[in-house]
């Protein structure tokens, strides 16, 4: 993390050396950016911290654990495919999960379905895309996320 934070610097120092009025725009945008999704952010950072709270390592060990088998993997992709959790949170979360001794096939097919599937947001995809498109989409961004999950826990 200190690479990225000197990297960060020195990035920033060249390129008020380049041109200080863009640079002073950058930050000035890049500032309002974050302070514009600042309150989704927390909110979300909120929710899965009452979560991992609420719900005791135990429990979560016992439906997404090693002992619970390809069920386990199964309620991940379900959960998965529910959830609206943005990029930036659910890595950290899978990191936790790990942690707490979730095996590396659940949390990878609990990511890859956080990220590729998307229940929540069919309507707006049969919107766009047609039903067929989005089914079709979903069905298989489902598979590949379990076929992921199951090529990270035969290298893992």
């Amino acid at each position: 993390m200190t690479i990225l934070i000197v990297a960060t610097i020195l990035c920033l120092l060249l390129s008020l050396a380049i041109d200080r009025e863009k640079t002073y725009l950058g930050c000035k945008r890049g500032l309002k950016m974050f302070l514009d999704i600042l309150p989704t952010l927390l909110t979300v950072i909120i929710l899965v911290s009452a979560f991992l709270y609420l719900i005791p390592g135990e429990t979560l060990e016992a439906i997404l654990g090693a002992k619970s088998g390809p069920l386990g993997v199964l309620v991940a992709a379900l959960i998965g495919s529910i959830a609206l959790i943005p990029a930036f949170i659910a890595y950290p979360l899978a990191r936790i999960f790990l942690d707490r001794g979730i095996p590396p096939t659940t949390v990878a097919v609990f990511i890859t379905t956080l990220i590729m599937v998307g229940i929540l947001t069919l309507p707006l995809e049969f919107r766009f895309f047609g039903k067929k498109a989005a089914l079709m989409r979903n069905l298989l961004s489902f598979l590949g996320a379990i076929v992921i999950g199951l090529l990270v826990g035969l290298f893992l």
